[in-house]
C-alpha cells in the first residue's frame, strides 16, 4: 500500500521494476526476458517483499486495460478484463515498453537522486526523470495511513497541449485550457 510520487507517477514497486528493466537493457529494440529473472532482479536488488507483490505491479503495468499507456512490454498470457489472471512469472516475458524510456531518459545525467537500497549494497532512484506527465497520463490509485488517491487516467497529446498552453499564458483560465 503506497501513494504514488506526483513527480513520476510511480509507487516505489513500480519505479523499483522499471528501474531494474533498465539496468538489464531490456529496451524495446532487445528481446524479452522471463518475468521470473525480473522479479527476482528487483526483489533481491531493491524490493525484499516477495515475489507475488512485484509480479502483479508488473502484469498491471503491461495490462492495456489497467494502463492507458503501458510501461511494461508483456509477451504470454497477462491476464484479461474479465478477471482471468495471468499465467505465472516463469510462462511469460517483458521488456519496457517506448514510452518507458521517457520516465527513464537522462537518469544518469545527474538528474535526479540515487538513494541506498534496503540493505545499503544498490543505489536506487528515489524518482524518475519523466519525460512527460505519468500520473495524469496513466493515472493512479493508491492508499496510505489517513489518506487515499484516485486519479483518472487522461490523453497524453491533450495534457501536453494544456501544458504548453499554461507556460505561454500562466494567467489562462479553465474554460480557455
Amino acid at each position: 500500500r503506497a501513494l504514488p510520487d506526483v513527480r513520476d507517477g510511480l509507487k516505489p514497486v513500480h519505479r523499483r521494476i522499471l528501474y531494474g528493466l533498465n539496468e538489464q537493457g531490456m529496451t524495446p529494440d532487445k528481446s524479452y526476458k522471463k518475468s521470473a529473472r525480473i522479479v527476482g532482479d528487483v526483489m533481491g536488488k531493491y524490493h525484499p517483499h516477495g515475489d507475488l507483490p512485484i509480479y502483479e505491479a508488473m502484469v498491471r503495468m503491461a495490462q492495456d486495460f489497467s494502463y492507458r499507456y503501458p510501461l511494461v512490454d508483456g509477451q504470454g498470457n497477462f491476464g484479461s478484463m474479465d478477471g482471468d489472471g495471468a499465467a505465472a512469472m516463469r510462462y511469460t516475458e517483458a521488456r519496457m515498453t517506448k514510452i518507458t524510456l521517457e520516465l527513464l531518459r537522462d537518469i544518469n545525467k545527474d538528474t535526479i537522486d540515487f538513494i541506498d537500497n534496503y540493505d545499503g549494497n544498490e543505489r536506487e532512484p528515489s524518482v524518475l526523470p519523466a519525460r512527460f506527465p505519468n500520473l495524469l497520463a496513466n493515472g493512479a490509485s493508491g492508499i496510505a495511513v489517513g489518506m487515499a488517491t484516485n486519479i483518472p487516467p487522461h490523453n497524453l497529446t491533450e495534457l501536453i497541449n494544456g501544458v504548453l498552453s499554461l507556460s505561454k499564458n500562466p494567467d489562462i483560465s479553465i474554460a480557455e485550457l
